[in-house]
């Protein structure tokens, strides 16, 4: 997905979980197997959690964050007990979420030569907090992004359009001039409604080909 008037992207963001990482759908299947629940039924506890606080994305109640994942992880908990007659116990659930979690070094190693080529590069991901010594430890930042914006940092999340307004002010570039890589449609078509460019992730190939077109950097 893109938009735009042909003109080369002068600032890349990407998007963490998904793309500098290995898909979600693995994480969540080595996730449950961690901690001892089935995959189906942690993923309709985790939906009763987010559907009783009133929100449509499960992610949005930690990385706004509107509870700490503490208290995310003792709600998924209580709903395996009472529902479905699962004990469970989710312990500190960033340890086990990103335990062994390996980097995507295909594309880390695209945004740092992007950087090289004078493109302006950034994180911009709808991150947990306390996910903060994980995926620094995972991706450490110097080198790679020239900026980070958060949503737990911001008060606003992709695929809101304020996030976009916010970044693209960071990078100093005007919106048609900023490129979002996410794996997610919803997040991606939020940047096109705040007239940015998007590519939706999903091979890392084809995501290092596409940027190299709207960049305008051949980067390989």
């Amino acid at each position: 997905m893109r938009t735009g008037d042909g003109q080369p992207v002068r600032a890349v963001w990407t998007d963490f979980g998904g793309v500098c990482t290995p898909p979600v759908r693995d994480t969540m299947r080595v996730f449950s197997e961690r901690v001892g629940v089935e995959q189906a039924l942690l993923q309709k506890a985790i939906a009763r959690v987010t559907e009783d606080a009133g929100v449509s994305d499960s992610m949005e109640l930690l990385d706004t964050p509107l509870i700490t994942e503490y208290e995310w992880a003792r709600r998924v908990e209580a709903v395996l007990a009472e529902e479905f007659g699962v004990r469970a116990d989710l312990g500190d659930p960033g340890e086990a979420w990103f335990g062994g979690r390996p980097a995507n070094a295909a594309w880390v190693a695209c945004l740092r030569d992007l950087r090289t080529h004078g493109v302006f590069v950034g994180l911009l991901s709808n991150m947990v907090p306390t996910w903060e010594r994980h995926w620094r430890a995972m991706v450490p930042p110097d080198g790679v992004f020239d900026a980070l914006v958060m949503s737990y940092q911001v008060g606003v999340r992709k695929p809101m359009r304020e996030i976009f307004d916010h970044a693209a002010s960071v990078a100093g570039v005007p919106p048609e001039a900023c490129l979002l890589v996410d794996d997610l449609a919803a997040n991606c078509a939020g940047a096109v409604a705040a007239g940015w460019r998007a590519v939706e992730f999903n091979d890392t190939r084809a995501a290092v080909a596409q940027v190299a077109r709207l960049t305008a950097t051949g980067t390989t």
